[in-house]
């Protein structure tokens, strides 16, 4: 199976009615079609819940493993012209399958990551619909529903800083790096959604990231208690951040 990326034995292309998908058989042996389906999952009385936003997100509790089900949607004014369809091109330029084995290309270099288990396209005509399956992450929340619950101390904010300049180093350009994308658990801090993120070389893109979630900050906080967010939680977090993983490439 040829790929952006090289991938390891246990990645397998499997054939469907209208496309395809790529999954990991060492966490997803058992995968079918059926999967990608949010009825499949309600029929079974294993939907767990679903995620606010533009994106189909839905949360699955299935023989004691977690998993998080998202349908590719369109934001902004494309979504009104076409809501989850895309252009079509080929198979390796899908957006379930580059963010599929970007994510599985982090995961393996060891980055605070979801481990991904399948993505499926389906294909009609000229455009295609697409769909992501991964692993739900042991977390308290996303940084935003933290910031809305009290404040963090400063070790958190130094330690988002860490995480977020170890994907810096490693050239992900994360493309909607916000408050919503950061996920925090009582011992990590994680990053989320990599659909059209970019491997660049070192760059402008980094102060962009920054700025972006800079402006993310500010807009979940500005109504909440002055506590939540101020300049010290910021540099606190640029304090982390200046402190380079030293690594510079991701690992093939």
């Amino acid at each position: 199976m040829s790929g952006r990326w090289a991938l390891g034995p246990e990645v397998k292309r499997g054939a469907l009615a209208g496309g395809a998908m790529l999954y990991d058989t060492s966490r997803v042996g058992n995968l079918s079609g059926e999967w990608f389906e949010p009825r499949y999952w309600a029929a079974r009385g294993e939907l767990d819940g679903a995620a606010q936003g533009r994106g189909a997100t839905h949360f699955i509790k299935s023989d004691g493993r977690r998993y998080v089900l998202r349908h590719y949607r369109r934001g902004g004014l494309m979504a009104r012209l076409s809501g989850d369809r895309y252009a079509w091109r080929d198979e390796q330029s899908t957006r379930p399958f580059t963010e599929w084995q970007l994510t599985y290309r982090m995961h393996r270099a060891g980055l605070p990551v979801p481990a991904p288990l399948a993505a499926r396209y389906r294909h009609q005509g000229a455009t295609y619909t697409g769909d992501l399956l991964t692993e739900r992450l042991a977390t308290v929340g996303s940084l935003a529903e933290c910031l809305r619950t009290g404040a963090l101390s400063v070790v958190t904010w130094i330690s988002i800083g860490r995480c977020i300049r170890r994907f810096h180093d490693l050239g992900v350009c994360h493309a909607d790096l916000n408050t919503h994308n950061i996920l925090l658990s009582e011992e990590n801090v994680y990053l989320i959604d990599f659909d059209r993120c970019q491997l660049r070389p070192p760059g402008l893109w980094r102060d962009s990231n920054l700025v972006r979630l800079r402006r993310s900050l500010e807009k979940v906080t500005w109504a909440l208690p002055a506590e939540r967010f101020g300049e010290s939680d910021w540099h606190g977090l640029l304090d982390g951040y200046r402190q380079s993983s030293g690594h510079s490439e991701l690992p093939a």
